[in-house]
């Protein structure tokens, strides 16, 4: 029960104050000029302004406060190795058993498990836990905390004040101390690289509790066992390999396994390289000058991924006018540096409305063949001259045309259309507005008639004949587009149409845009589901072949997405490399950080929670494994030592809640009315005689 003062005034105060200063100037006037009855003239005076003050005694009744306790139990995944489990549940029993038998305290448990943090990484984060868990808590009424962990904490403060504690934290670490542990770490590794050229990769093997010898390293890459190489712990080694393909390359180094090791998760680190091509080199030969002429050289000058050399044939050997060749500001076609020694640079050749007119020898269009076969690219943008005596169709390389010309053109408007390979297709699908039965594109006015069709027919002309053909040979790949009109797309004809998709797709896929390809797998993660992506030009593909990082395998099946598109899901995701198959394709999709720190290093240890908690006025100490040697619980008070052989104390606060309040007025009733009166009444007798 505490006693305090009080004043509540019965007039405001600048009131009271404003008449208590001519009160105050005439008291000290009598006193200065030593007036008889002075002192109880400024007696009276101030009892009459304390009874305007109304002071009171203030009785207040408080109630016993229990002190707050936190227990944080790490659950994140370090903490599920070996025999950890059973000993945190056997530590945590007795340490709540113990505070439940002390009446001063109020036990309040946090679960802290893993963490995201900025970076994507997966960590253990015990005092964001404990700072989330006692915000509601008064500082006066927490008597400390008590962690139970394996010591493996990511986010301890630099300066332990910066956490704002005022009381002892405490941690019990699980684990043992003869643990063994082998991991290998990824030192550095390009985040880039261009596809064809050499990377070089530094990790290294670290390892606890086990003796110095060689270690063998595996490396993998996108599944493909690549070398097997002999290592020392403790010393840095690089691997330099060539980077195989664009778009992501997941690199995987394994470290032989211990026996006798704690864990194997981390003896597994992954890399993700992504390829990114050099500029793609593309060959354009126009025939001769036309209307639709520029629209493959803006297109492609527009692409900044693509080096063009463009040739237009403006003087044929056969066209002689006189005119001296010093006087010719033409540049000489070279043939042969393009077509025999420099072929194999190109990513693609173009022929745009191209005919024989004896600048290209019959032997090169033998080497384009060939070109393609080995994995080369070709184009063909046919106009009239295709169809004609002179056409390329007429060359060797016939041997690579998806179909061959019948003679025939027709001169009937028609729109381009899809058709159903079309819709299917990468290279088409998805044109704006094309999937209509009338699509809001413009006419074109010319098609060039083909028999002998071996490719796939994706565009349709007029009447129902084949307008966009493609088709692979060997390792390369042909398209043959049977009109020249689609610049009137480009030039904005009755509202244009999607040229600059169709076109630039069209010469992506020739040049094998992974994107692009009729028959793929992939997958990727979108935050709590894994998405498996199969496109192809078939019907319903069979159920997805699905291997965990832990190496079990299930079956899960496609639905329709779109056009050739089917999506499986899988909920949940294990964290680790994952392995999907399906027919003859088969891709590689990480689920959650490629090494996280949570498995980086899982060996329990004291050490790093040590220096923060000593500076809190706690302990870290180990405790055994069915927790027989946990140490007493022992309320202290508030800045004692809070630690010692076999205890460790908590703060007993001694925090109370207010009740109520009782409040006895000095000046209120007939007590004040007498003490008044009296005052006055001497004051008058004394002035009086």
């Amino acid at each position: 029960m505490d006693w305090s003062f009080s004043l509540a005034p019965q007039l405001p105060l600048w009131l009271i104050g404003l008449a208590a200063v001519p009160a105050l100037v005439l008291a000290l006037y009598g006193l200065f000029n030593r007036t008889r009855g002075a002192w109880l003239r400024l007696a009276g005076w101030a009892f009459l302004f304390a009874a305007l003050m109304n002071p009171s005694l203030l009785q207040e009744e408080r109630e016993n406060l229990k002190s707050v306790v936190a227990v944080v139990v790490d659950q994140s995944g370090s903490q599920l190795l070996d025999e950890r489990p059973g000993q945190t549940d056997a530590i945590r029993k007795r340490l709540l058993a113990s505070l439940s038998q002390l009446d001063t305290f109020e036990i309040r448990e946090i679960a802290a498990g893993e963490q995201i943090t900025r970076s994507s990484d997966v960590s253990t984060a015990l005092f964001r836990a404990l700072q989330s868990g006692i915000r509601d808590v008064p500082e006066d009424r927490l008597a400390g905390a008590v962690m139970i962990t394996d010591g493996q904490v990511h986010d301890i403060p630099e300066i332990a004040a910066e956490l704002g504690l005022n009381a002892p934290v405490h941690a019990f670490i699980t684990g043992s101390k003869d643990e063994k542990d082998r991991r290998i770490v990824v030192t550095k590794a390009p985040r880039y690289g261009v596809v064809g050229e050499s990377f070089e990769l530094t990790y290294e093997v670290r390892q606890q509790g086990m003796p110095n010898s060689a270690v063998a390293v595996s490396v993998y890459m996108d599944g493909e066992l690549v070398t097997v190489e002999e290592v020392l712990p403790g010393e840095s080694y690089s691997f330099i390999g060539d980077i195989p393909h664009g778009g992501k390359n997941i690199i995987e180094l394994r470290a032989e396994v211990h026996p006798e090791e704690i864990s194997t998760a981390n003896n597994r680190a992954f890399t993700v390289l992504n390829g990114i091509r050099e500029n793609l080199r593309v060959l354009l030969v126009s025939g001769e000058p036309h209307a639709g002429e520029r629209t493959w050289r803006n297109l492609l000058k527009s692409d900044a991924s693509v080096d063009l050399v463009h040739f237009t044939i403006l003087r044929p050997p056969e066209k002689q006018d006189g005119t001296p060749i010093s006087q010719l500001s033409l540049i000489a076609f070279p043939t042969r540096e393009l077509f025999v020694e420099k072929i194999d640079e190109f990513d693609l050749i173009i022929f745009d409305r191209y005919s024989r007119r004896g600048v290209l020898p019959v032997l090169y269009f033998d080497n384009i063949a060939r070109y393609v076969r080995d994995g080369g690219a070709v184009l063909v943008a046919a106009g009239p001259e295709f169809g004609k005596p002179g056409s390329i169709a007429e060359t060797p390389l016939n041997t690579v045309l998806p179909a061959q010309p019948d003679g025939l053109i027709s001169e009937i408007p028609f729109k381009p259309m899809l058709t159903d390979t079309g819709n299917r297709h990468p290279v088409t699908r998805g044109i704006d507005n094309g999937r209509g039965e009338e699509p809001d594109w413009s006419r074109w006015f010319r098609t060039i008639g083909t028999d002998r069709l071996t490719g796939d027919v994706v565009m349709s002309g007029a009447e129902e004949s084949p307008l966009l053909v493609l088709q692979r040979f060997d390792e390369g790949r042909v398209a043959l587009l049977l009109s020249d009109h689609a610049w009137l797309w480009a030039r904005g004809f009755e509202g244009g149409g999607p040229h600059v998709q169709l076109l630039r797709r069209m010469a992506h896929w020739l040049m094998k845009e992974p994107e692009l390809e009729e028959e793929r797998l992939s997958a990727y993660q979108d935050g709590e589901q894994l998405i498996i992506r199969r496109q192809t030009l078939g019907g319903l593909p069979p159920d997805a072949e699905i291997i965990a990082p832990d190496g079990t395998s299930t079956l899960l099946a496609f639905e329709e997405a779109g056009a050739g598109i089917f999506v499986a899901e899988l909920d949940e995701p294990q964290m680790g490399l994952y392995q999907i198959r399906n027919e003859d394709l088969s891709t590689l999709v990480h689920s959650g950080p490629p090494n996280p720190r949570e498995f980086a290093n899982v060996v329990s240890t004291p050490e790093l929670l040590s220096p923060a908690l000593e500076a809190l006025g706690g302990n870290t100490l180990r405790v055994a494994r069915d927790a027989g040697d946990m140490p007493r619980i022992i309320p202290v008070r508030s800045g004692a030592a809070a630690f010692g052989n076999g205890w460790v104390g908590l703060n007993n606060t001694g925090a109370t809640k207010l009740t109520g309040i009782n409040r006895i007025s000095l000046f209120a009733g007939f007590l004040g009315l007498a003490l008044l009166l009296f005052a006055l009444a001497v004051m008058w007798t004394r002035e009086g005689r």
